[in-house]
């Protein structure tokens, strides 16, 4: 990590830190965007390409486009080192700053923020992390979670299993281990893993893996190679997912049979196990790599000139193209809130409703420059605030990412079900939680 980066986590601290490529003032004719970002800390490897990424994507709206609507952004990072009650100052020191939409960057930050939401009239962006249940819109009208919650994720992970396997009944009798970041992240999917054992008749084995553990996890492959699943399915972040990768290469364990979430998939994960880590598979939502117009542009105008705090050779990498995403997805907000009010400098309601009719269809990727890079979303309303959307099984090469699937789409049958259970438990724990009151608006 160079010199840059320290200074920017020292500065930080608890408070609102501004990057030296942020304006120092949130102004009223712009539109003010805050990330929460991690760029030191045990996670810092995967917060750093995110943040960039997260960051670069507005950053070259301002300099081609001049911003949104003709009005520019206001970009600022705070640092949280993936800690949440850092994460929850930060989401204090910035919510009197009229931001337009929250981006957490971590699933426990975003529990934290989820009662605050409708308080403070400011909409959460948790793209495809945090609670799965507010994908349920009557219940979370302040929080967004596409393009896919984490239980669409494990059913589009066993829709692939299954595949390979001939059917998801040829289980039976057999073990699936799932190794996790003992988190709020990590055990978010466990009640859907134990369902589906319940449905198809395996066995599951859990390999919890703490923050003190995750360069280690000895043990923990100790275990899977006595349990010897027939599949390992993981949950990481941070160092525990180079080390996991490392230690089942290291304990041979088949890595065809070894598949992580999408946010166990940067090359970083992958690359230190060296050519034992060959094979291992994860789940993706968009593409990898720097060529398309929009990336191209990023570079043009961002990087080139120096604007960006990302070392170029790493522009198109999985994570980097990951925050590109999700800011795709607030910037298309952003615009759909100035459509549907009329406003130039829309606010945290306006952007509420414009996350609510999201609708970014494959013409619309393509008129952003981003042809092809991910599934349209398409089915973001009132009732669902998630989509439930397609992603792509993707597997290291030795060298690089290679998409060996098409787009899967998630069991909704399963899902869905579960996760109005989930929202109306939820609700039910939360005393006094409020009602819907906000007005629906239709799709255009």
């Amino acid at each position: 990590m160079n010199v840059r980066h320290l200074v920017f986590g020292v500065a930080c601290g608890a408070m609102l830190g501004v990057t030296p490529l942020a304006t120092t003032a949130v102004a009223q004719d712009s539109i003010y965007v805050p990330l929460l970002t991690y760029r030191t800390g045990p996670f810092a490897n995967s917060g750093i390409p995110i943040a960039n990424g997260m960051h670069d994507y507005l950053a070259m709206l301002n300099e081609r486009d001049g911003g949104i609507g003709g009005v520019k952004l206001n970009i600022e990072e705070c640092e949280t080192g993936y800690d949440t009650k850092k994460g929850v100052e930060c989401y204090e020191s910035i919510k009197g700053k009229n931001p337009t939409v929250i981006n957490p960057y971590s699933t426990g930050i975003t529990l934290q923020l989820i009662p605050k939401a409708a308080v403070d009239k400011i909409p959460i962006l948790s793209m495809a992390y945090g609670l799965s249940a507010s994908a349920i819109g009557e219940k979370f009208p302040w929080i967004f979670n596409p393009p896919a919650t984490y239980w669409d994720g494990l059913s589009m992970i066993f829709r692939y299993i299954g595949g390979k396997e001939g059917g998801l009944d040829r289980l039976r009798g057999k073990t699936v281990g799932f190794i996790f970041l003992e988190s709020g992240y990590g055990r978010e999917p466990i009640p859907l893993l134990e369902q589906f054992a319940k449905d198809y008749g395996f066995n599951v084995k859990l390999y919890s893996v703490a923050g003190k553990e995750m360069q280690d996890q000895s043990a923990q492959w100790l275990a899977v190679r006595r349990d010897r699943p027939a599949w390992m399915i993981m949950w990481g972040w941070g160092a525990m997912n180079p080390t996991a990768v490392k230690r089942a290469a290291e304990t041979n364990y088949p890595m065809d049979k070894f598949i992580g979430i999408w946010w166990s998939g940067s090359e970083d994960d992958a690359r230190p196990a060296g050519p034992g880590g060959k094979g291992y598979l994860t789940l993706n939502l968009h593409g990898v790599g720097a060529n398309y117009p929009a990336i191209h542009d990023i570079v043009k105008h961002v990087v080139g000139k120096g604007k960006s705090q990302v070392d170029k050779s790493k522009v198109g990498e999985n994570l980097y193209n990951r925050g590109v995403y999700n800011s795709v997805l607030s910037a298309e907000a952003i615009r759909n809130a100035q459509k549907i009010t009329g406003k130039k400098v829309v606010n945290g309601a306006d952007v509420r409703r414009g996350l609510e009719t999201l609708n970014i269809s494959e013409a619309r990727w393509k008129e952003l420059g981003l042809p092809e890079f991910a599934a349209p979303i398409t089915a973001v309303s009132c009732a669902d605030h998630n989509g439930h959307h397609a992603a792509y099984m993707q597997q290291w090469d030795g060298t690089k990412w290679v998409k060996v699937s098409d787009w899967i789409v998630p069991m909704k049958d399963k899902v869905r079900p579960l996760l109005e259970a989930a929202a109306t438990d939820y609700v039910t724990k939360n005393t006094g939680w409020p009602k819907r009151s906000e007005a629906c608006d239709k799709q255009s």
